[in-house]
């Protein structure tokens, strides 16, 4: 198998590409061919670019992390002090329409890095988690962080804000959803 061709600027503008077009087109049935002649490309070439499809899919899900880590450092330097006002927030980045494609394709990462846990997808799902709640440990006081009832609550308002994502996604709902994630950030733990 060849290496992966270096980073390039060619690289990199057809990455973004690619990432722009598996946002409005989703990432499960992405073919080579047809991606390749809506980013002005070859199959050819993104296969030397990226060494595979796999390559690129792997390439595709660390640009999609990127903007995941983009969002959690503006929420970090935001300094918001409690865990409600932190989920709010993310709250309210998750459910902004605009977020959508980000957002279906991160759920079909998600899934597909369950499934096939081992490959392009491989560890997806966890990284994801773990940014997450590292996150929202920066909500909770320092003395508090390490200890088991700090993480149960983490992995309490993660679920919480998971579950209600899964659920706007599938219904478009977003009165609703925000009530039920209101309710459950209100509710003290």
């Amino acid at each position: 198998m060849p290496a992966q061709a270096p980073s390039s600027p060619r690289r990199e503008q057809l990455l973004e590409a690619a990432y722009l077009y598996v946002l409005e087109h989703g990432l499960s049935d992405v073919s080579l061919r047809p991606l390749a002649r809506a980013i002005g490309s070859s199959p050819r070439v993104l296969l030397f670019l990226f060494d595979s499809k796999d390559g690129l899919i792997k390439a595709l899900l660390a640009r999609a992390r990127e903007d995941e880590r983009l969002l959690i450092e503006e929420l970090r330097a935001a300094d918001t002090a409690t865990m409600p006002a932190v989920a709010a927030q993310i709250w309210q980045w998750l459910a902004a329409p605009e977020h959508r494609g980000l957002l279906v394709l991160w759920a079909e990462s998600y899934a597909r890095s369950l499934v096939e846990p081992h490959g392009a997808w491989s560890g997806f799902a966890s990284a994801t988690v773990e940014d997450w709640l590292g996150l929202l440990a920066t909500a909770q006081p320092p003395e508090r962080r390490d200890t088991a009832q700090a993480l149960a609550e983490r992995t309490f308002v993660l679920a919480v804000l998971r579950g209600a994502l899964l659920d706007l996604l599938a219904t478009g709902d977003q009165q609703r959803t925000t009530s039920a994630v209101q309710l459950a950030i209100d509710t003290p733990a």
